[in-house]
């Protein structure tokens, strides 16, 4: 695994020839320049897939927010889309960041280099936004090497993200693993992405820190 280069802005390369990562990038600017959220969710499908969960009209639809995820997404992705326009004509309260599972290829160092770099470049386009990094979910039916890199990307990002004005890591402490180790389908239904359920667990204590936040900041 690679050292470095997670916190390298790069698009996705359109190997399909589709362009449907880049049109997706575009809608969001153009979303940007029509909307006035109050919380801007970004990152990858675990924050792509959901708005379409049922959670996501019962906590956060209330709260004004846009979703600008995109399955697939690594660091440098979601860095390049934001220094590409997808924040620049909009001013939202807090802005929530779930994105890392997908750098295969990077060191947890490495991974938070970029998580840390993202949040950097939110803070220098965003001064007043409260800035919120979430830990990302483990993954993996059983205990394996990409889960106990998850879980040191998430202790190592605990103090890179405090060091940063008005930002912070957050864990939602969801209890996705059980006690004898394993993830439940209940929870991750292809041991990778959150269920309804799943959501409800990791994303309840998220919308009321958002309350909290919208409520001070009104």
């Amino acid at each position: 695994m690679s050292s470095e280069g997670a916190d390298v802005a790069a698009p996705v390369v359109d190997v399909q020839g589709d362009r449907r990562w880049m049109d997706l990038h575009e809608q969001f600017v153009a979303d940007s320049m029509n909307k006035e959220p109050d919380v801007l969710f970004v990152g990858d499908s675990l924050i792509e897939r959901l708005q379409y969960s049922i959670v996501w009209s019962e906590f956060f639809e209330p709260l004004h927010c846009l979703n600008f995820g995109i399955g697939g997404d690594t660091t440098q992705n979601v860095l390049w889309r934001l220094e590409n326009g997808e924040i620049d004509n909009i001013k939202p309260k807090v802005v929530v960041v779930l994105v890392g599972t997908n750098n295969h290829e990077h060191t947890a160092e490495a991974v938070v280099k970029g998580i840390e770099a993202i949040a950097l470049h939110i803070r220098s386009k965003q001064p007043s936004a409260h800035i919120i990094v979430l830990a990302i979910p483990p993954r993996g039916k059983n205990d394996n090497p990409l889960r106990a890199k998850l879980s040191k990307i998430n202790e190592l990002l605990k103090d890179k993200i405090s060091a940063i004005p008005d930002a912070e890591f957050f864990d939602p402490k969801a209890e996705l693993i059980q006690p004898d180790g394993t993830i439940d389908r209940s929870d991750l239904g292809d041991f990778l992405h959150l269920t309804p359920q799943g959501y409800r667990k990791y994303c309840k204590p998220l919308a009321d820190k958002l309350d909290e936040l919208i409520v001070v900041e009104d």
